[in-house]
């Protein structure tokens, strides 16, 4: 071949591998054609074709409002919210409560809200109760005359906020048929039944936590003595409180009964308060003086404490009371009066649980069960639950005055 034509080939070939090379680097740099990420519902994962043919009956049947956000994996990674660091509070609480629709904004309740200053009293449990018919129904619901509005609701939240006091919103679920059972009875055999009560049981609570958040409530408490449901579905109860703490960034606590629940709860990890309601038997004398009560009491103390030591949590009791009634302490819970009036009986019984909790360094308050919005309830005649107007608030009042010993947490 020539030497000229030698030539030409060459400079040919370095002009084209130079093309080549831009060509290529170029094409390197050019963003990457997004991939699609495909959705995966963890809940479907190795999942039986009758339990994905329940979800899609549940989606079928549930109110739209109320289905419950079923979690995705997704590629986006959100930053974290910065939460308040959670310092617990001692709550000399009581529970304030009312079963009309415009029950809290009644005038006479301002007048009852001023008797609670009085007592000491500084953190208080507002109830709002929905209802369903029966333990293995369904659907939950207001009751036009039974529930509170929200704006009646609303109304006690400000008014209560105004006088100083720190809330826990605590809604409840009761049934309109009891059959001898009871809201901790709540339960099914199939599993697309518990899949649409739990979405009807989150519409439900996810309702009130808008409104925790709206009126910056202190203390959200996200069920009450629901038994059977916590025990055999925790993992439907942490899907809610995730779905709670998306809207509401307070404070979170459960209602757990003294029962065959407190100490079976598998996610007290994730409140901020362990919450109990402690009616547990004192069988005693006729007539137990304080001393009588405590010593019951000490046996199931041990049993509380070590259910504390093993969930690390500061405890609350989230509801707590005694008729003034002879009888009330061999069955706290039950609220039907055969007994005889005795006042003393239940100052006895505030008095020593105050005795025996009041400096336990994992004891954060209790709330008693019941202060009504109207001030004249209860009365010395009264053989019902509530302290108000009756010598067992004096009680309260005594031990709600003192200082509280330095605390756990």
């Amino acid at each position: 071949m020539p030497k000229g034509r030698n030539f030409l080939y060459l400079i040919f070939g370095i002009f084209g591998g130079v093309v080549l090379t831009l060509i290529a680097v170029s094409a390197l740099n050019k963003p990457a054609k997004p991939v699609a990420v495909e959705k995966i519902e963890i809940t479907q994962v190795l999942e039986e074709p009758s339990v994905v043919e329940a979800k899609k009956k549940v989606e079928a049947v549930a109110p739209a409002e109320t289905k419950a956000v079923i979690s995705t994996v997704t590629t986006e990674v959100k930053a974290e919210i910065p939460q308040k660091a959670f310092k617990p509070e001692f709550q000399k609480g009581m529970t304030y409560i009312a079963w009309t629709q415009d029950g809290y904004s009644n005038p006479s309740a301002v007048k009852a809200i001023e008797q609670l200053s009085a007592l000491g009293v500084n953190w208080v449990a507002v109830i709002p109760t929905w209802y369903q018919e029966k333990t293995d129904s369904t659907q939950i619901s207001k009751i036009m005359d039974k529930t509170p509005s929200d704006e009646s609701l609303i109304t006690a939240i400000r008014q209560l906020h105004e006088k100083g006091f720190k809330l826990m919103l605590k809604p409840h679920l009761d049934l309109t048929k009891s059959e001898g059972k009871w809201r901790a009875d709540i339960g099914f055999l199939e599993e697309t039944d518990w899949q649409v009560w739990f979405n009807n049981y989150t519409g439900f609570i996810l309702h009130y936590a808008e409104i925790a958040a709206a009126e910056n409530i202190e203390l959200f408490c996200i069920g009450t003595e629901l038994s059977t449901a916590t025990v055999e579905k925790p993992e439907l109860w942490r899907g809610l409180i995730k779905q709670v703490k998306e809207i509401y960034k307070g404070e979170l606590t459960y209602a757990a009964n003294w029962y065959n629940e407190y100490d079976k709860i598998e996610f007290w990890n994730e409140l901020d308060y362990a919450g109990v309601d402690p009616y547990f038997p004192l069988v005693c004398s006729i007539k137990p003086s304080v001393e009588d009560l405590k010593g019951p009491w000490n046996d199931w103390m041990k049993n509380i404490e070590a259910w504390q030591k093993r969930i690390n949590k500061p405890v609350i009791f989230s509801e707590i009371g005694y008729k003034s009634a002879v009888g009330s302490t061999d069955e706290p819970w039950q609220h039907t009066s055969v007994g005889d009036l005795d006042l003393e009986l239940q100052s006895n019984c505030y008095q020593a649980i105050l005795e025996n909790f009041w400096d336990k360094p994992w004891f954060y308050g209790a709330y008693w069960w019941y202060w009504g919005v109207h001030p004249k309830m209860g009365g010395v005649s009264d053989k019902g639950f509530t302290p108000q107007n009756k010598p067992a608030q004096e009680i309260i009042k005594e031990w709600y005055n003192k200082p509280v010993s330095a605390k756990t947490y």
